[in-house]
């Protein structure tokens, strides 16, 4: 039963990530907005047009979360773009040659709405296994008052 639940809930997590990529295309019809393909060409087209009128600059992105730099990563890599890190560089630094305005306009509110439906699927599923697992409350931790003189023991 739970792992039939996991495939709808996966399922729908990529329903909706398809449509998020629409929108950010611009689709303006229900029949666009079903076309990932057609998406994708609109959004290299307006890579391509961006940057001719607006010169790609190098970009640091400091994305801490895994999934979230994988979802990144991904991104653009699929509108042709190649992520890079330099030498000396924490893991959590993406940089990016690209235009301003395609940054501002496609990528960073697509990546962010992308990366916002994955946390959500990964917090509801962490939530379901722990309390499956572990018949408990994932809740966190209450908080009290502070001790005097402050607190003894660190982990």
């Amino acid at each position: 039963m739970v792992r039939r639940m996991a495939n709808v809930d996966e399922a729908s997590l990529i329903e909706k990530l398809r449509r998020i990529e629409a929108l950010h295309s611009g689709a303006t019809t229900d029949g666009e907005r079903g076309a990932a393909a057609e998406a994708k060409k609109r959004i290299l087209a307006r890579l391509a047009e961006l940057g001719t009128a607006d010169p790609p600059i190098d970009y640091k992105f400091t994305i801490a979360d895994p999934w979230s730099r994988q979802v990144f990563n991904a991104l653009v890599r699929r509108y042709g773009l190649k992520p890079y890190r330099r030498r000396g560089q924490h893991q959590q630094t993406v940089m990016l040659k690209v235009s301003k305005r395609f940054v501002d306009q496609t990528l960073w509110p697509e990546f962010t709405a992308l990366s916002g439906e994955l946390r959500k699927y990964l917090h509801a599923v962490t939530d379901r296994v722990i309390r499956e697992a572990l018949d408990a409350s994932t809740s966190e931790a209450d908080e009290v008052p502070a001790l005097p003189g402050g607190e003894k023991e660190e982990r």
